[in-house]
């Protein structure tokens, strides 16, 4: 069953080097489980709510491109800055918080830049959604 996320849910990113850390704590968040913020599919800002994953390492990014080509064709990694446009997917089908569906363990984010965000540590083992 997927679980709900919450506030300090674990985050990776396919071209980050390093983990992220969920914050639902800023609007639309008014709902808690175990205690803890509860995360919509809304809960996708760049930097507000997703915030770097350290470094990124996709050419498909402009500034990791200008930094390889800098290098002549030798992969440089440059500082991540997520482009999060579109909510997470596909959310829970049956649990909505505050007329939102809920974010659950088995859905991802896709930045500009091609990544797959996807949840790694959910933030509590309490509460089950559909």
């Amino acid at each position: 069953m997927p679980i709900q996320v919450v506030e300090g849910a674990q985050l990776m990113c396919t071209f980050g080097v390093a983990p992220a850390v969920l914050n639902c704590a800023a609007p639309p968040s008014l709902v808690t489980a175990g205690g803890l913020p509860a995360a919509t599919i809304e809960h996708f800002a760049p930097m507000l709510n997703i915030p770097t994953f350290g470094m990124c390492n996709t050419p498909s990014n402009p500034e990791v491109a200008s930094a390889t080509a800098a290098a002549l064709g030798v992969l440089t990694p440059m500082p991540c800055v997520p482009v999060t446009v579109d909510p997470w997917a596909p959310g829970a089908v049956s649990v909505t918080l505050r007329g939102v569906p809920a974010l659950h363990n088995a859905c991802m984010c896709t930045c500009a830049w091609g990544g797959e965000i996807s949840i790694i540590d959910p933030g509590q083992v309490e509460v089950e959604v559909t």
